[in-house]
């Protein structure tokens, strides 16, 4: 009976201990994986992105993508593989180098960099016209309040954006300011 006793204290004490190895082995040997395994290099994983996108963009879940932005140079190195991933997937890209700025992102996201816009049908004049809205609202100096907050709905909703994260991204970017 004393065993019995001492044999359900030691599981006690024994069962968290063993625990906290199997954690420690398993984190040993996760940051081991790490430092000795393959890495993917940063254009595969654009690649990769470009890739998803172009996918969602051709069955129809989002009207309009974008790829992550790039530097002029990085883009250059990038566009031949880009291109090969719209035939493949049966959608357009286009290499914006003048992106459209809304209070859906930072002022300067893009500022000196280049973004692939993923599409297809008339997406592209869409956003053009989008653009183009803009430009002349802020040629008028009417590119504030309502004005400005509907550009930006719109560039989010043709992005596929449920209306819930427009209104994320707008308060966020309004904390920001």
């Amino acid at each position: 009976m004393l065993l019995s006793g001492h044999g359900t204290a030691m599981m006690k004490i024994a069962k968290p201990a063993v625990a906290a190895i199997a954690l420690l082995l398993a984190t040993l040997l996760m940051a081991q994986d790490n430092a000795n395994g393959p890495h993917i290099d940063h254009r595969s994983y654009q690649l990769g992105i470009m890739g998803g996108f172009a996918e969602v963009v051709k069955l129809g879940v989002k009207k309009l993508a974008l790829s992550e932005v790039m530097t002029p140079g990085e883009m250059d190195d990038i566009m031949e593989d880009a291109l090969v991933i719209a035939r493949r997937n049966g959608v357009e890209m286009w290499r914006e180098e003048d992106f459209l700025v809304t209070d859906l992102y930072p002022a300067d996201v893009a500022t000196g960099k280049h973004v692939l816009l993923i599409y297809t049908g008339d997406t592209l004049d869409r956003y053009l016209g989008i653009k183009a809205d803009k430009a002349e609202l802020v040629d008028a100096g009417a590119y504030e309040g309502a004005a400005r907050e509907e550009i930006a709905r719109r560039f989010g909703r043709l992005l596929s954006y449920p209306e819930k994260v427009i209104d994320d991204l707008l308060a966020r970017q309004a904390a920001a300011r």
